[in-house]
Parts: structure tokens; C-alpha cells; sequence
């Protein structure tokens, strides 16, 4: 595996396991302590049978996303460089061209970093989870989806249900225990958990949050589950805004964030097949809707509740950044809740007002629209007008000329991801942001021209 370049500012990182030290001059992630499995969620995944490739697949999903946490971007330069060297149950095999060279491709496509990888034999065999009885689907040809706390994940997990029933098992994301699917039996449910947590070291602290390597986590272990499941398709949750939006309309110089776009998981998918030998598909049933559109279909669904859909959790912000006297809700005015927000006014349904710090977006002044008690004002703007502009110009993407290769060029790569024509392909571009465009309208004349929202936007112009 080729490596980065000497010149390069490198973050070089040796994950060790047992009584293992890293080379000088490496940055320490130790198995146990940097890198953490927990052994009931590890069960949920070797169910059936143990097998060392995936877990050593589990063990480099958590020591990219390390890295990726470890090492702060340049406020100039985007791309990082890394030489991870991980420690696995069969080198020989993670070394092949095929299978080290379809990974490097997706992390840096994925990332927009560098990424130099090095495989070497373990110490000892990982400890193997006791395996247990879960509820698995039995029926042919079964689908796996996503599933956390987040808005689309709740809605298309519901009606992807609707259409397969038993035949789809949930892959749980998230992080709240209360979200996890839960089945009336009280059995329990394969792929309950994430399996690893990622913990840094008193002496390299976590700076960085862009999180792009979250994209190759959560397609790993939907892959991972599939392929223990025996399933060959993959339900991506995003709605059009989600999936394509960030890459259509990125943000300052950053790199276009392919987190949740075709184009992405189709070099994981060429990775999971290289490793696994195994054709994994991933499906997008609502790319072509908005997150509101989606929204609407299932909160109108038979036996749906406001709460079914209400406690989801969109905001990416954590405890310490958006808690009111030290209770939690989400900021309200981050890109995730701007859009959030967004698709419960066009989707006609209503939000209990303390959900968000930020309660009122129709209030004349940044500082008059939040909670009372919340006092860091300062620290919120930018990622509220990010969140504003993002929205703002993704609405009016359809009718700038300046845009209009970036479209096309769009349309190619989709229509190459789904073997269609790239015109039919750029139609269904225009069709979503033009109701993305219509929606955005209507909730800019609920909040009204005197918002502090509204005053951001080119209405204000």
C-alpha cells in the first residue's frame, strides 16, 4: 500500500493491541482503551458464527474514525494525511490490491485526506463474544437498513416496513437506548448497537468534528450486517436534500461531503464485495423527495403517532453546546434542524416549541429567538447562518446559469450510479429542487420578512 508523501504534515497512528507499543514517533490507539467493544453489542453481530474478518472490519471503522477525530483541518488546506497501521487476524489477506486498494479509494474519496494503510498480524486472537439467540428474519431475500435517532432514518425505516415486513432488519446507529427497535417478543435483535466506541487519550485530545469519516461507518456496518444477515440490499434512509445537498452546495472551501451520496457507496460497495466476496447493493428510495415529502407519507401512515416521529433527534451539536438548564433539546439553527425544521412546516405537522434552544425562528433578533437561560449566543451564529445560507442556496441552484455544469456534471455521475440516461437523471435534479424550492418559500412567508432567518437570506438583499 502505497503510503503518503514525506513532506506531507502526516498524523501516523499505530492501533496496538496486548502488551504491543507503537513505533517512535506514532501516535498510540490502544485496543481496550482508545479503541472499545462491548461485548453484548459484539453478540449482536456474531449471532451465528464468529468470523475474524469482520471484526477486524469493526476494528478499522474505529481506528479511522480515530483519526479522523484526531488531526484538525487547516483553516485553509481541507485534506489531512494519515499512515494507520492496524493490527488483523489474516494481513495477508486485508494487503491484497483488491481489498486495500478499493478501501483507500473510498476513504479518500469519502474524506478528502490522504490515507496511507498498513496491515500486520495481531498478538492474539481478539476475545470471541458469547454468542446468543436473536430474532432474525428467515424470509428470502431481506434488506437492511440504518436506523438511529434521526428523522429520515424513523420515517424510512417505517415505510420500508410497510413494504417488507419481516424481511427488514434494522442495523442500529445511533446512540440513544431508547431508540433501539424493539420487537413484542422481548427476543433479542441482531445489530442492537454500534459495537466499538472511540475514546481519546489524555495526551492527544479530540479536535476536530467534521466527521466525514461517519459516511464510512455507518455504510461498514450495514454492509457488515447484510452480509451476516445474508442480505444483499442496503436501504440508505436520506432524503433528497440530505444525500445530495451537502455535495451540490458545499460549504465555503470545504470539500463536497459525499457522506450519504451514490457515489460514495459505490466504492463501498466495490470494497464490501472485494472483502467479502458478496454483491451488496445500496438502494436510495427517497432520493427524489424532499425530507418533507418523506415526512408526510409516513406521519400519515395507519397507526402513526406524533410521538413516532417527534422525539427523533436531527441536531449534530452534543450536551455541553445545547442544554437549557441542563436539560437537552437540539440547537434549532444548525443546517440538520434548519432543514428539520423546514420539513415539519411543509409536511403540515407542529413541534413542541422547547425542542430547540432556538424557539422561535419567526423573532425579530438572533438573541430574542432562543430560550431564556441560554447564554451562548456568540458561539452559535455562524453555524445557524451556515445552516440558513445552505438551505437558502440550495433553493436557488435550479435558476442560477453559474450552477448549471455543476448540475450536469451531477446528473452524469448519478446516471452513470444508476445505468440511466443522465437527462432523465438531471430532470429528477430540477424536479427535487424545485419542490425543495417551493417548500423553502413557503416556510421563508411563515417566518415572515422580519425574521432574523429571513434577514440572512437573498430576500434581504
Amino acid at each position: 500500500m502505497p503510503k503518503t508523501g514525506e513532506n506531507e504534515n502526516v498524523a501516523r497512528v499505530d492501533v496496538v493491541d496486548d502488551d504491543a507499543r507503537p513505533r517512535a514517533g506514532r501516535t498510540e490507539c490502544r485496543i481496550g482503551a482508545n479503541l472499545h467493544f462491548d461485548a453484548e453489542a459484539l453478540a449482536s453481530y456474531f449471532f451465528a458464527q464468529w468470523e475474524p474478518v469482520v471484526f477486524d472490519a469493526l476494528l478499522i471503522a474505529a481506528a479511522v474514525e480515530f483519526c479522523d477525530k484526531l488531526k484538525r483541518r487547516s483553516s485553509l488546506l481541507w485534506p489531512r494525511a494519515f499512515e494507520l497501521q492496524i493490527p488483523v487476524h489474516d494481513s495477508a489477506r486485508w494487503a491484497q490490491r483488491e481489498i486495500a486498494g478499493s478501501l483507500q479509494d473510498a476513504l479518500e474519496f469519502l474524506t478528502g485526506d490522504r490515507w496511507g494503510l498498513e496491515f500486520v498480524p495481531r498478538k492474539k486472537p481478539a476475545d470471541q463474544p458469547q454468542q446468543g439467540l436473536f430474532d432474525l428474519p428467515v424470509a428470502d431475500s431481506p434488506a437492511v437498513v440504518p436506523f438511529s435517532e434521526g428523522l429520515d432514518s424513523r420515517a424510512v425505516a417505517g415505510l420500508m416496513a410497510r413494504e417488507l415486513g419481516d424481511r427488514l432488519i434494522r442495523a442500529r446507529l445511533g446512540t440513544k437506548s431508547d431508540d433501539r427497535p424493539k420487537e413484542p417478543s422481548g427476543r433479542k435483535l441482531p445489530f442492537a448497537a454500534v459495537p466499538y466506541n472511540v475514546r481519546p487519550s489524555n495526551e492527544k485530545r479530540f479536535v476536530e468534528s467534521s466527521a466525514r469519516s461517519r459516511g464510512f461507518k455507518f455504510a461498514l456496518l450495514s454492509g457488515l450486517a447484510a452480509y451476516l444477515a445474508k442480505a444483499d440490499r442496503i436501504i440508505v434512509p436520506e432524503s433528497g436534500q440530505g444525500a445530495l445537498g451537502p455535495s451540490l452546495v458545499p460549504v465555503g472551501q470545504a470539500y463536497e461531503d459525499y457522506r450519504n451520496h451514490p457515489m460514495f457507496t459505490d466504492k463501498m460497495s466495490v470494497f464490501l464485495k472485494a472483502l467479502l466476496d458478496r454483491e451488496f447493493r445500496f438502494e436510495f428510495p427517497r432520493l427524489w423527495s424532499t425530507k418533507g415529502q418523506t415526512l408526510r407519507e409516513y406521519a400519515s401512515g395507519h397507526g402513526v403517532s406524533p410521538k413516532d416521529w417527534a422525539d427523533t433527534r436531527s441536531c449534530w451539536q452534543d450536551n455541553r453546546h445545547v442544554s437549557v438548564n441542563r436539560h437537552r433539546r437540539q440547537c434549532g439553527i444548525c443546517a440538520a434542524c434548519m432543514l428539520r425544521r423546514l420539513s415539519v412546516h411543509a409536511a403540515g405537522l407542529s413541534e413542541r416549541k422547547d425542542t430547540y434552544i432556538w424557539e422561535d425562528l419567526r423573532a425579530a433578533s438572533f438573541e430574542s429567538g432562543a430560550a431564556r437561560g441560554f447564554n451562548k449566543m456568540d458561539a452559535q451564529r455562524n453555524y445557524a447562518i451556515a445552516g440558513t445560507l445552505h438551505l437558502d442556496h440550495l433553493a436557488s441552484l435550479r435558476r442560477s446559469p453559474i450552477h448549471e455544469h455543476r448540475l450536469n456534471l451531477s446528473a452524469y455521475h448519478l446516471a452513470r450510479s444508476f445505468g440511466a440516461k443522465k437527462d432523465a437523471i438531471r430532470g429528477k435534479i430540477d424536479d427535487l429542487l424545485n419542490q425543495h424550492e417551493q417548500e423553502w418559500n413557503a416556510f421563508m412567508d411563515y417566518l415572515g420578512p422580519n425574521s432574523f432567518v429571513a434577514k440572512w437570506t437573498e430576500r434581504a438583499a
